[in-house]
């Protein structure tokens, strides 16, 4: 069995969203939440979060989560994954997750981690009708490449440069990839 490691990317500023949207609340519980909820619960061999905010990396230590402070959120994405991925280097895979999909399941992580454990060497994306969306479940060759990134570009880059290797995992249901950019989305 492969050793798959996750880290939730809860480091975002909410330009779009006005104010920080992690803290945003969907059916009562903080979007942050609803994501470590859905992580914690499929097995993985070891979570991390990554952020700036004291009461998401609380949050997360409670639940099993190896709480990693990034005081590089403002440059984008890139400096959350390098953050995930410097704690992640014995691992077969990497999943990484955002917080801003608040209907994301554990089911569906389930699913994609047993495709990512069948595929020889795949790139697993959750996905529905065959777009690509998140998480995404890296091989450990790649994590080089994902430290690699600067700014706000994040793991989609690697994943063009190589196509080849991309594996569509079909969620349970599609609003499992809407995400929240704006406070009109809390209502998906």
């Amino acid at each position: 069995m492969k050793r798959i490691g996750a880290v939730l990317l809860a480091s975002g500023l909410g330009r779009r969203f006005g104010s920080n949207k992690l803290l945003a609340a969907v059916e009562g519980i903080p979007l942050y939440h609803r994501a470590m909820a859905a992580l914690a619960g499929a097995g993985l061999d070891r979570l991390a979060v990554c952020s700036p905010y004291r009461e998401v990396l609380e949050a997360g230590e409670a639940l099993g989560f190896l709480p990693l402070y990034n005081p590089d959120g403002a440059e984008g994405i890139a400096a959350s994954i390098r953050l995930g991925v410097s704690r992640m280097g014995d691992m077969d895979g990497v999943l990484f997750s955002v917080c801003d999909q608040p209907f994301l399941t554990t089911e569906s992580i389930i699913r994609l981690v047993k495709s990512f454990q069948e595929s020889k060497d795949g790139i697993c994306a959750l996905s529905w009708a065959g777009r690509r969306g998140n998480p995404v479940l890296f091989p450990a060759d790649l994590l080089d490449e994902l430290a690699a990134l600067t700014g706000d570009t994040g793991g989609g880059a690697v994943v063009k440069r190589h196509p080849d290797r991309l594996v569509l995992v079909e969620a349970c249901s599609p609003k499992e990839l809407a995400d929240v950019d704006e406070p009109g989305d809390l209502s998906i």
